[in-house]
Parts: C-alpha cells; structure tokens; sequence
C-alpha cells in the first residue's frame, strides 16, 4: 500500500515552495500508507521536471526539499502540476532509486506516481528493454512511463489523455496512477484500478455542475488475431483507444468553473486525509476511469469503453465531505491502531449502512451483484486473505458455500 498526490493550480497563483508544502503536507497525511521512501516531482524551469525523491519518513524528504534553494522559493507559477508519493516497498527495496515518482527516460519527460502492484511488469520491461529502453529501477512502476513515452515516440500527435489511454490496457493488476509530463505543461492525468484514487476541487466560484459526464471512446469492430497489435502491443481492450471525435471533451462534458478565467485547483489523492485541509468537494473515481485536467484548467472523466452493466452511473457526483480533519486524523489516540479499535463500533455500523437493509430483510453488496450470474456458473469459490481478513474468509466459508445455491 502506498500513496499518492497531486496538486494542479490553474491561474491560482502559488510559490514553487507554496506548491511544495501541499505536496509535503499531502503525504504527511498518508504516511500510515507507506514511509519508508518518499518523493515528488515539480517544474523547474521551460518545460523542464526536477524529481527529488529519498529513503525514509517524510521528514527526510521535506528536509531535503527545504535544504535546496534553487529549487524551494519564492519563484510564482499561474499554472503548475505537482506530484508526490509515499511508498511501502514491494518490488526493490526502500532506496532513492526505487522510490516514485518513476521516469520514462533521464530528460523526465514522463513522471508517475503509483499506488498498487503491477502483475505483468516483467513481460512490459522484456518488451521496452528489447525496444532500447533502460531501466534504472527493481520496481514494477517504472514501466509504465516508459510505455507512455514509447507510445509518445511512436505517436506524437495524440493527445496527453490518448498516450495514457493506449497505454492502459497493457497493464494488468491494480493501479492508481498520476502522471505528469514536460511535453504537457499544465496538464495532469489520473487513472485507476482497483486502487483507491479520488480528486478534490477547490474554486472560489461556483461550479458549473455537481455532476460530471463520463466520455467513451468510439467502439470499433473486432480485429483478426494477426491485426490485433499495435506498436508490439495487444489491444486489450476490444475498443478504440483513440477517440476519433477529437478529445471529446465540451462545455457539457467538461468542469469549469462559472467564471471564464477557470480559476481552480485541483488535488488527486489515495485517502481523504491529504485533501480534507483545503476542500471538502471530491469527486471519487471509479475504476478504470481517466481523469484529465488540461491546460485551460477543465476537468473530464473518460472511460475505454462502456460494460454490459445497464445500471452503470454515466457521471460521477461532486460531493461534499462531512468529515472534520481531526476525524481523519489521530485526533486523542496516542496511535492510529488505539483509534481504529475504539471506532470498531461506529465503524461496523458505517460499513452496514446501505448494505443491510432490515426493512426488506436483505443484503446488498454492490462489489458483488454485478456478477452474481458469473458466481452462480462457478463450481467453487476461492477466497485469498491474510491476517484479519482470512479469519473472515474462514468464518463466512460455509455460508458462501450456500448463498448462491
């Protein structure tokens, strides 16, 4: 488990050491996440990226960014994207090289953050070490911007959202990712699956809408086997992973602000926690959505392609967080741990809540219901857990061995 952020101001003025702060104090946040290594990723001049990036705590690493003068001042961007991240290793150990953000090559064209566990890396790093790229990195992450930028090589024209969106459906796992690039000045994408990722948005007008549209991109006829690949890749997806109407992206389709100056920001984050201090509207992402701020500061959520689910939600809601910092943080418990066992009881109730409904005597479960036709087929069901989590699975054994009978 790690964590990820991401802080983009469009035409809200803010110190590079301003923009660093956020970052910082964004991981802060999240360090129960993940603190053996941290990083981040800024401007730092036309078009240039500077990534600094530590073993250790937070700590370690706002000392280091405090330290660089050239980089921690007072310099002003109108419009800036900044990522960061805290990392609990899985793939390579806590080091400065293994540590996120992760690049496509030594000119940072491409940055990523990454929560989550990418399961096919070794074929991708086979793949993109026989096509001349060079890995730094024991990490899974540092494959994907080496895709994007392979992507990029091959197909300059296509949009920041585009490159990401041909690049998706090559990895397999779970993942959520924020990706910067000095080739998109002012534009960010985020994407995920499976891993939790959620944007909040923060503007001091009001928004033209509570809802956003989710965009699609065009279907397109199955291929035969010998026409699947593009670029040495399969198409995973079945769907065009370029949308031939341009960007898709409109008035109707797209956030803004109602003023048309677009004054805004916006904060990816894994947790609530990282964002709760400056805006309660988030917007939570689904997964294998594509959430795209370009340069003129609008927001819009895209998706490869539709499921066969007729109830699935064609936008995703704005909503207004109830929840006050110090719920999120440790508030009067000495430890995170002491503060989870004493809200065992209000938290049980949370999780049933919408799930058990005692009026109708039923149980929801909307992880679940969209593929009980695919579990009744199953002639058994696995479940894989450790700790806590395999007590459950042990408990539940014999009544999932009955429920879909």
């Amino acid at each position: 488990m790690c964590g990820i952020f991401a802080y983009i101001n469009h035409l809200v003025p803010r110190k590079r050491r301003e923009v660093l702060e956020f970052i910082i104090n964004g991981l802060k946040r999240m360090e129960y996440r993940g603190y053996d290594s941290a990083g981040l990723a800024v401007d730092s001049g036309v078009n240039q990226i500077t990534i600094v990036k530590l073993p250790g705590k937070v700590k370690v690493l706002e000392s280091a960014v405090m330290a660089n003068e050239k980089l921690y001042d007072d310099f002003v961007y109108d419009v800036h994207v900044g990522i960061g991240h805290t990392r609990w290793a899985t793939h390579g150990a806590p080091s400065a090289v293994n540590s996120h953000p992760h690049r496509s090559d030594v000119g940072n064209e491409f940055v990523v953050v990454h929560n989550g566990i990418i399961t096919n890396y070794k074929y991708l790093k086979q793949y993109l070490t026989e096509h001349g790229f060079q890995f730094e990195s024991e990490t899974d992450t540092e494959t994907i911007p080496k895709l994007i930028k392979h992507v990029y090589d091959r197909h300059p024209e296509l949009s920041f959202r585009e490159l990401v969106e041909q690049a998706i459906p090559q990895i397999e796992g779970a993942f959520a990712l924020a990706i910067k690039s000095s080739h998109f000045p002012g534009e960010c994408v985020a994407t995920r699956r499976g891993s939790p990722l959620l944007v909040g948005i923060k503007s001091a007008t009001h928004l033209t809408t509570d809802y956003i549209p989710v965009i699609y991109s065009a279907d397109i006829k199955q291929s035969p086997p010998a026409q699947k690949k593009r670029n040495g890749l399969v198409n995973n997806s079945g769907t065009s992973l370029v949308n031939g109407d341009g960007d898709g992206r409109d008035s109707l389709t797209e956030f803004k602000p109602l003023n048309d100056r677009a004054e805004v920001e916006y904060f990816f984050a894994s947790d609530a926690s990282a964002i709760i201090e400056h805006t309660n509207r988030v917007l939570y992402l689904e997964d294998d959505d594509v959430a795209y701020v370009t340069c003129e500061g609008g927001l819009s959520i895209h998706r490869m392609k539709r499921t066969l689910d007729k109830n699935e939600e064609l936008s995703r809601e704005i909503t207004t967080l109830r929840l006050e910092l110090e719920q999120i943080m440790k508030g009067n418990f000495e430890y995170f741990m002491q503060k989870e066992i004493f809200e065992q009881p209000e938290s049980v109730f949370n999780t049933m809540r919408g799930r058990v409904l005692f009026d109708e005597q039923k149980v929801v479960l909307g992880g679940v219901k969209d593929y009980v036709s695919e579990i009744k087929r199953c002639r058994r069901m696995l479940m894989i857990a450790c700790g806590t989590s395999y007590h459950s699975a042990v408990a539940v054994r014999a009544s999932k061995a009955t429920l879909f009978l």
